[in-house]
């Protein structure tokens, strides 16, 4: 089995640039790719285990995951999936939360093999950058035209919800991170949720622009549960994923009690189990899944 097949079995994709090219490059040898995740909070929820997941499957494969720390994006909050302007956190705020999610990331990741994953951030760049700089040498490569078509802005305006000049420009800082990583670390594929696909194609679109290389953009689907609630919180708040602020018990409780519809989609999603293992174990159960879930 490939890996494209495997993500498309277990459910990891939901869309995919230039999907044959980017197989027969996963075929023929190691990548780099990466996944971009900001400090907005003090952990990661459960909602962010698919993109970890899905990193822990590309390694398996012989892949290297490359886990960007949002530091300098961060600091300007982004739009995709929010109804109003996200809270400005201050600089010890930030590093705080850096340095839970990187404890998160030591728990699913291997950091020390022939493909290790690679921990970066992304302020190492964008805190340096000379703005006056950037619009001249990476601007004209993007059109106002296109960057109001993308969900991330167009769903605000529809909505007459404010979109301040700070969000707007947080597409092009996304963009600008994936050209870093590519001239960096010979980076060539990004991976984010289905909100993120406008802000991965502005990505792609800059390095071809810039420097004339194709890249790739992979998107997860929006996680929810049989109906139809995002994954992530309850009514209780957040399953956040660092054990000092959800009990480990809490967090077994959680996986344990969820709806039988979705036992066997995510045990695709979130374990290791093989898919023929988990079809034999839905064969099995179909009279007693709550067994199963035991």
């Amino acid at each position: 089995m490939t890996l494209i097949e495997e993500l498309k079995q277990r459910g990891f994709i939901h869309q995919c640039t230039n999907e044959k090219a980017l197989s027969d490059l996963l075929n023929s040898g190691s990548i780099k790719f990466y996944i971009g995740f900001d400090c907005t909070a003090k952990s990661l929820h459960v909602g962010s285990l698919i993109q970890i997941m899905i990193m822990r499957l590309f390694q398996k494969y012989g892949h290297h995951p490359i886990v960007l720390i949002g530091k300098g994006t961060t600091k300007i909050g982004d739009p995709s999936g929010k109804d109003e302007t996200r809270k400005i956190l201050s600089s010890k705020d930030i590093d705080t939360n850096a340095s839970n999610l990187e404890k998160v990331f030591n728990k699913f990741l291997d950091f020390q093999s022939n493909n290790k994953a690679i921990l970066s951030d992304n302020s190492l760049w964008l805190d340096k950058l000379n703005y006056i700089n950037f619009l001249r040498d990476y601007g004209k490569h993007f059109t106002i035209n296109k960057m109001l078509s993308f969900d991330s802005v167009k769903i605000r305006l529809e909505r007459e919800q404010s979109l301040s000049f700070v969000e707007f420009n947080y597409m092009i800082f996304q963009a600008y991170d994936f050209f870093e990583l590519n001239k960096r670390n010979e980076c060539i594929l990004q991976i984010g949720g289905s909100d993120q696909w406008g802000n991965i194609v502005n990505g792609i679109e800059l390095i071809r622009r810039s420097i004339g290389k194709e890249s790739f953009g992979l998107t997860t689907p929006l996680l929810t549960n049989a109906n139809g609630d995002k994954m992530g919180k309850t009514a209780d708040g957040a399953i956040w994923l660092n054990a000092e602020f959800f009990s480990s018990y809490d967090y077994w409780q959680f996986w344990r009690n969820i709806d039988e519809r979705d036992v066997f989609r995510f045990l695709k999603l979130f374990t290791d189990l093989p898919i023929g293992e988990i079809d034999k174990i839905e064969s099995d159960s179909k009279d007693n899944i709550n067994l199963a879930k035991i």
